[in-house]
Order: structure tokens, then sequence, then C-alpha cells
């Protein structure tokens, strides 16, 4: 099956991409979003969806279209009713259209994934469209993996919108939005997950087992953890993430250990952890040091810590007794970044 996607962000992408997948089924992302308001929105979208298709290996199409003037004209007249009148129609016709045009058998879209969205009305619109097109409309039920897919989105660290689209859904007041009710598919109840939340550990030494898979000498970690504030992010009482903060000076910190476990690796929870400290010691400090080897570099460059500050020639030969590797890498040299806490 050659299916196109319509995709509206890369949160709600999650799921949707996941099950077709498991299908056996590789779809082709197709972003057309002329809804999207207002412009930072709309590239703030469009360019986490880009970074996440890049990372999951799928195929993209990006339509450019800040259809704004248009979407104003064409909605103001029934506001209560723009969605069904005009956000899914315009987007599910582009998207059947361009899937006939260019040899693709089937269209969907990610929107089916939102309990939020009107569910009927889009099964509709997307019957519709592929009746006046002569292409087949892929209905799936995602609402299923609403929550897990909002999850992993967390987890990866990728940007969440707090509105559906347009600039009427992000003018709502704050109370109708929490009293927005999601509908899901009969029988089916949404599970609470478990919080995740930074905590402030004491008896370091009881986490000497996680702290020696980051750093494998006990003797340099008992250098610099009297001194560190430990912080763990946590899943009700499972301890998910570890790391270690030492205050250098006044102003200056040095984050000296960070881990995940082993079953946990690859989800996004160290960027969690450490935009949660960095969020926290901003009040206090201007700036946070972080000393590694060459293949993390580009890791912590992500996260901020984009200052090139020093290298320690020959650091882990001179202080450790036997070869430390990362991956392939033999570790000889520390190279340390920085990040500025006031800078947004």
């Amino acid at each position: 099956m050659k299916l196109l996607l319509h995709t509206c962000c890369a949160p709600c992408s999650i799921y949707c991409i996941d099950t077709l997948r498991e299908e056996g089924i590789e779809p082709t992302v197709y972003w057309f979003n002329p809804n999207i308001h207002p412009y930072m929105e709309y590239k703030a979208r469009r360019d986490c969806l880009k970074e996440y298709v890049k990372e999951i290996e799928v195929k993209a199409i990006f339509e450019e279209d800040y259809g704004l003037r248009e979407f104003c004209k064409n909605t103001i007249k029934d506001l209560d009713k723009r969605c069904e009148n005009y956000c899914y129609p315009i987007r599910l016709e582009q998207t059947a259209k361009y899937a006939k045009e260019n040899g693709y058998d089937s269209f969907s879209t990610t929107l089916l994934v939102s309990p939020y969205q009107n569910h009927e009305g889009l099964i509709k619109v997307g019957e519709e469209m592929a009746k006046k097109y002569g292409i087949a409309f892929l209905y799936r039920d995602f609402r299923v993996g609403f929550k897990e897919g909002q999850n992993k989105a967390r987890e990866l660290g990728l940007y969440r919108q707090k509105y559906c689209g347009c600039i009427f859904s992000e003018s709502i007041p704050n109370d109708d939005h929490k009293n927005l009710k999601p509908i899901f598919p009969n029988g089916y109840e949404m599970q609470k997950e478990p919080r995740l939340q930074v905590k402030k550990m004491e008896n370091k030494d009881d986490y000497m087992d996680m702290f020696l898979e980051a750093d494998p000498s006990e003797d340099m970690i008992h250098k610099y953890l009297g001194d560190s504030d430990v912080y763990a992010l946590k899943r009700e009482d499972e301890i998910i993430c570890i790391a270690v903060i030492l205050p250098t000076s006044r102003k200056t910190l040095e984050l000296k250990n960070i881990v995940t476990k082993e079953e946990y690796r690859g989800r996004g929870y160290a960027k969690i952890l450490l935009k949660s400290l960095c969020g926290n010691y901003k009040q206090k400090y201007d700036k946070m040091l972080v000393g590694t080897t060459e293949n993390n570099i580009p890791f912590y460059v992500k996260q901020g810590f984009d200052k090139y500050e020093k290298t320690i020639k020959n650091f882990f030969i001179d202080n450790y007794d036997e070869e430390i590797k990362d991956g392939e890498l033999v570790c000889t040299d520390m190279i340390y970044y920085s990040k500025n806490l006031k800078k947004r």
C-alpha cells in the first residue's frame, strides 16, 4: 500500500506512524496546514516534524502555505463550525488531490489520533474526498494511542503545542481548554500515566552503582560527590535518570555526572532532567559547565552547551588506572563546554 499521511504535527504522528509500520504500511508524511497560526507556531510545528521524520527515516513532503488571510476569510461567518466547514476539508482535499496526482493509492490523517477532534466529522470529510478524487481513504481509530504518543513525544523532547492550531482555538480561555472532554472509542478508558518528577536525593553513596556507569572510578566520584547536589528523574518510586551538579564558583556550576538506567536509554530522559535542572539553577547561577568526551559533544550542544571552554589534555590517561573507552573511542582528553543559563 502506498499511503499519503496528512500530518498536523510530530507528537500526533508518533502513534500513527508506529502502528502503520507494524501493519507493514510505510507512510509518506504530508505537511499541509494553512490553519496553523501565528507564523511562529506554524514554523515551530513544521520544523519539529522535519527533525522527527529525519530521525525515524520516513519520507516527508512539505507544502508551504501559511494561510492566515484565506483562513479568516473562510471561517469568520461561522467560527463554531470552522473545523468541519473549512479546517478539515481544506487539508484533506489537498491531501487526497496530491495523493491521486502522484501515484498513491490511499490517504489518511494524523488528526484521527486526537480525542479532542470531531472524529465522525473527520471520517465524513475523508470519505467525501475519497469519492471526489477516486482514491481510498484509510481509516484507523488511532485515538487509543493518543496518550502513548504524547508520552513518547514528551520523552523525546518534541515541541508540544498548547492548542489545536488556529488563532481562534488559541484564544479560547484557559478554563475552557481545561473543560474540553476527550472522546474515545466505546469501551476504551484512558489510563493515567504516573507523572515524571525531579527530586533532590540524599544518601548520595546509595546511588554509586549508577554513577559508575558514567564514571568508572569510585575514587574520582568521591572527589566531587561530597560537595555536589544529586537529582533524580523519577516515575513514582523508580529512578530513571540521575545527575550530579557541583557548584564551582558563586555563579558557575558543573555537571559532573549524568546517567540513565539502561532500559530507559534513548528515550529523552536525560534531556528532560537537564532541562529541569537548568531551569531551576538559572535563578541563582549564570553558567553550567560540562566536561565530556568527543563522542558526546553533539548531545550537549543540542542541550544548549554550545560554548567551547577548554580542553584538558590526557585527562583520562592521567586520572584513571585503566583505559577508558566511549564506544569505540579510547578517551584521552576532557573537553569542556558551557551553557548560558540566562540565555533564552
